[in-house]
């Protein structure tokens, strides 16, 4: 009798062990646990060229490729690509400016009262004006600073040579066959943008493949490639950095899992802020081209969820 109790349990044993190891060998999404069935705020990445043309990107764009939004042409087409972003219906609004955004809320008054013109950047013909559109009370500003320029006005660090040359020189674009090759694309894509309208060039500035070969441009031959480490060190405290620090300040806004949260930034910074938004368990990030389909989806989830609530409960 004991030999056969001995036998059961080792047989029992081996079995519940069996039942765990198959478990734990079963490949489950990360976020079951991560997440535990938590909502997360929804992020939608808008890149933009800057209406106003300030040249200060390593590409210029030639004058004659340059789009008036105040056009009427232009204005009537704005109208086309805010109500497709409207689709998102964004409870905060995030933009390219310092934290703060006073001045942009003031010429927003001031234009509603008839006493100036709205400003012709994106942060005003798109970002302002959907935040009249869904009566938003505030507009944040959550742009930075990278650690280069800090390391080079610290008093503390001036007259360090490598610090000073890796500043001083430019380590973006270059005369080399990969970065000519870029500054065709660049012609290409000025001149789609002008023959085209703002909802259609949006979406080809905001396709994936489109924005991950923005940040080749940084990577791939050039200043970056011409010497040993200053390439590298030079982007990670820069461009890098920059947007780090910019993905932080996203962070450290108040926010809840019910927040819709529109980043409008110059296209070249979404590729990273799009790595960190999909790395990041803290978000779900929308695609851009996929904006068409996003209410119907999260309607027939909400359904499907409710459905679900109420099956339960019987």
């Amino acid at each position: 009798m004991n030999n056969k109790r001995k036998l059961l349990t080792t047989l029992l044993t081996i079995l519940s062990t069996a039942a765990i190891f198959s478990q734990i060998a079963k490949p489950i999404d990360p976020d079951d646990i991560l997440l535990n069935g938590k909502k997360k705020a929804k992020i939608l990445l808008v890149g933009s060229w800057h209406f106003q043309y300030p040249g200060l990107d390593a590409h210029v764009t030639n004058k004659n490729n340059r789009i008036n939004i105040n056009s009427e042409k232009r204005q009537k087409e704005l109208q086309d690509l805010l109500n497709y972003l409207a689709k998102f219906k964004p409870t905060k609004i995030l933009v390219e400016s310092g934290p703060n955004t006073g001045y942009l809320i003031y010429n927003f008054n001031e234009w509603k009262a008839g006493r100036e013109n709205l400003m012709t950047n994106e942060r005003s013909q798109i970002g302002m004006r959907l935040f009249e559109r869904f009566k938003l009370d505030t507009i944040y500003g959550v742009d930075d600073w990278p650690l280069i320029m800090d390391l080079h006005y610290d008093s503390l660090l001036t007259n360090i040579p490598y610090l000073d040359s890796i500043y001083k020189r430019h380590y973006f674009g270059g005369n080399d066959s990969i970065q000519k090759l870029y500054t065709m694309f660049y012609e290409y894509e000025e001149k789609f943008l002008f023959n085209n309208t703002l909802l259609e060039g949006f979406k080809y500035i905001n396709n994936d493949k489109v924005l991950n070969r923005y940040f080749g441009a940084y990577i791939a031959g050039g200043q970056f490639a011409s010497g040993e480490k200053e390439g590298p060190d030079a982007l990670s405290m820069f461009w890098i950095n920059r947007n780090l620090r910019i993905f932080r300040n996203i962070q450290r806004i108040e926010k809840n899992e019910e927040d819709r949260i529109l980043i409008l930034f110059g296209a070249g910074h979404i590729p990273i802020l799009k790595w960190l938004f999909q790395c990041s368990p803290e978000f779900e990030l929308i695609n851009f081209n996929e904006l068409q389909d996003f209410n119907e989806n999260s309607t027939k989830k909400e359904r499907n969820t409710k459905k679900f609530n109420q099956k339960r409960s019987r």
